[in-house]
């Protein structure tokens, strides 16, 4: 066996590639990488270069992970400026640093790809070596399952803990969205009600949709919205449009995309990914403003796809402790972190024993103000 980096995804074959991961999670697949870096979103001119770690014997791909040379910390949901601050101050050249991660993706899911156990022990003490063969300050892997990261700890790796919310099914499904509003709490239910009253009223009208099934004028459109998020914020747009004309038109795309009209004026639009148990949430974009149109778009017409849908959950995007008061439930996230300099790594060690318990703390506490009512049982036990 031997490992080798890819300058481009596309050295592999997808089949190859994508035959290492489950098949369900969209974000690792071959076709989603490569549409990032065909694109101009994920290159060396955006501070993201890919250099993918493969493990290959006679037989062909063994194991494999996403990795990327970063020139900085943006994209990520992991937030590490405070690290990168504190090496600067130590005179530690932080940047580039090493990331196994999904850019622009804070969705929980596989980051390593392996044919068999021994295929993938070796792929993780690839991995965590790796800044030191490299004469690199650190290796970061982002949005990882709590047994990767458990495993990697078992390594050397530094666990480090988050918070997102999540929306669950009822096993079996709500039979619908009043359904569902009838297992939360009176107060939220009112208050949901009382939001989706109001935009009511607005006389727009909603629906989600495959992406294929949007023209090329069209996407022109959800871009612009989509941009325009990004203009308020001062910051260009993670994603061009040539990324969204070609991946999410594809025939069987997991794309899907609810928009909001106006009469014929498209208004706004929320991009959502699907998978066979799954919705994922990403982004966002309105070029009009009205009470509660932010909920709706992103959340409410996402529970109600779900349900319809018979999806198992809905992951909504990154932060938002707003997310609680409208069914959504906390989770723990999960990331590794290896640091080659004693010095930086036992200041990190050290930031993250106090940080630890404080997210677990918060944990807890947003689990006794759940919206359900209390007879609906929490969809994630305590970690």
């Amino acid at each position: 066996m031997r490992f080798r980096h890819l300058g481009r995804i596309a050295e592999v074959p997808a089949p190859a590639w994508d035959a290492l991961f489950p098949a369900g999670y969209p974000f690792v697949r071959h076709d989603w990488l490569r549409a990032l870096e065909d694109h101009g979103c994920a290159t060396p001119e955006s501070g993201w270069t890919p250099c993918h770690l493969v493990l290959e014997d006679e037989t062909g791909l063994r194991a494999a992970a996403p990795l990327y040379l970063k020139a900085h910390s943006w994209g990520e949901f992991v937030f590490d400026f405070a690290w990168a601050e504190g090496a600067q101050q130590a005179g530690i050249r932080y940047y580039p640093k090493l990331l196994s991660a999904v850019p622009f993706t804070p969705a929980t899911g596989p980051r390593f790809g392996a044919r068999d156990a021994a295929a993938r022990a070796a792929l993780l003490q690839a991995l965590t070596a790796m800044p030191l063969h490299a004469g690199l300050s650190s290796w970061h892997g982002l949005f990882l399952p709590e047994t990767d990261a458990a495993a990697l700890a078992e390594l050397g790796a530094l666990h480090r803990q988050d918070l997102q919310f999540h929306w669950h099914n009822r096993p079996g499904g709500f039979a619908d969205f009043e359904d569902f509003l009838a297992a939360l709490r009176h107060d939220k239910r009112k208050k949901i009600r009382q939001e989706r009253h109001k935009l009511a009223g607005s006389g727009l009208r909603f629906e989600t949709r495959p992406g294929e099934d949007f023209s090329e004028a069209d996407w022109a459109e959800l871009y612009a919205l989509y941009a325009n998020t990004y203009e308020e914020r001062g910051q260009p747009p993670y994603l061009s449009l040539d990324f969204f004309l070609d991946y999410a038109r594809r025939p069987g795309t997991p794309v899907r995309v609810t928009i909001a009209r106006d009469g014929p004026r498209l208004v706004a639009m929320a991009l959502l990914l699907q998978d066979g148990k799954r919705l994922y949430g990403r982004h966002w974009g309105a070029a009009a403003r009205h009470d509660g149109l932010h909920f709706e778009t992103c959340y409410y017409q996402g529970i109600s796809h779900c349900i319809r849908e018979g999806l198992e959950l809905y992951d909504a995007g990154a932060q938002g402790e707003h997310k609680l008061a409208r069914g959504f439930d906390p989770v723990m996230t999960h990331s590794a972190h290896c640091i080659a300099d004693p010095r930086l790594a036992q200041a990190v060690s050290r930031a993250l024993v106090h940080e630890r318990p404080l997210v677990q703390a918060r944990y807890q506490q947003l689990q006794a103000h759940r919206a359900y009512r209390q007879a609906e049982q929490p969809a994630e036990a305590p970690p």
